[in-house]
């Protein structure tokens, strides 16, 4: 749900509600130790973000029909970058990759301590290596599933809409 909302000097701010729900990991790992699913969300993406959103936020909403609804709600703007994938060489997607995982990784350690995370995998190229193969494998895994998805467009197995 994307509400607008105007000052009075008619400047615009989009805020973005999303529905939190139960994390995936949970039925694995329990619980995940907070009452409401747009915090345990929230608290998450602080934990991750450089710059936090000054409207990022969570509650909890009921309907008349008994439900519980928990959501989070943030600033929509949409000021990322983007690049075409499709029309990048081997060099230009393997130094993208890198840039990509290294973004990803810088967030992830902000989530817990880096000094520890670093001595616990150690200075050799094992784990290196165990997430090279891994990569590896799940892209694998995904051009066939690609196929698989082409093929059951093409066979009408499925419906598409919208640009390929």
């Amino acid at each position: 749900l994307i509400v607008l909302l105007l000052s009075g000097e008619g400047a615009p701010l989009f805020l973005q509600f999303k529905e939190a729900v139960q994390s995936v990991l949970e039925p694995y790992a329990g619980a995940s130790g907070y009452d409401r699913a747009g915090e345990r969300v929230v608290r998450g993406q602080r934990a991750m973000q450089a710059t936090g959103d000054v409207f990022l936020g969570f509650a909890r909403y009921q309907p008349p029909d008994g439900r519980t609804v928990d959501f989070y709600f943030r600033q929509l703007w949409d000021g990322k970058g983007s690049v075409e994938v499709e029309q990048m060489g081997p060099k230009r997607l393997k130094k993208y990759a890198w840039f990509c995982g290294g973004a990803l990784a810088l967030a992830h350690a902000r989530t817990g301590d880096g000094a520890a995370i670093s001595g616990y995998l150690g200075d050799d190229d094992l784990v290196d290596d165990v997430f090279a193969e891994f990569a590896e494998r799940y892209a694998d895994l995904n051009d066939a599933d690609h196929a698989a998805h082409e093929a059951a467009i093409a066979t009408g197995r499925i419906e598409a809409a919208g640009e390929p």
